[in-house]
């Protein structure tokens, strides 16, 4: 379980299964490997995004502060926090989790 700081400085502790991320670039717009521009408008189909999980509620079981995690942009609630948008999921909306933790052979399923 992780607290942060609310604008106002309040704390925040997130509840139940939520998980607070943070995007890692301008939303849309993507890089090639060879260092191209692709521009939000080109974007075929459905594509979900990756980001870095900034605080998680007491319930979630899977994912842990600074897991990277990807999700469905299409699927979120925004939140600003200082100056800074952040994205609110629930963790049955995390398609994946990146950590070095993670286990190479693990299911990841829930038993």
């Amino acid at each position: 379980m992780t607290t942060t700081e609310s604008e106002v400085g309040l704390p925040i502790r997130l509840l139940h299964d939520r998980v607070l991320v943070r995007q890692d670039g301008p939303e849309g717009e993507r890089r090639s490997k060879a260092g191209i521009v692709i521009p939000a408008t080109a974007t075929m189909g459905r594509r979900l995004s990756w980001a870095t999980a900034v605080g998680v509620g007491p319930h979630v079981r899977s994912i842990v502060t600074g897991d990277r995690v990807l999700f469905d942009p299409e699927d979120r609630a925004e939140v600003e926090l200082h100056g800074r948008e952040y994205v609110l999921l629930r963790e049955r909306d995390v398609h994946a989790v990146a950590a070095s933790r993670v286990e190479i052979d693990g299911t990841g399923l829930y038993l």
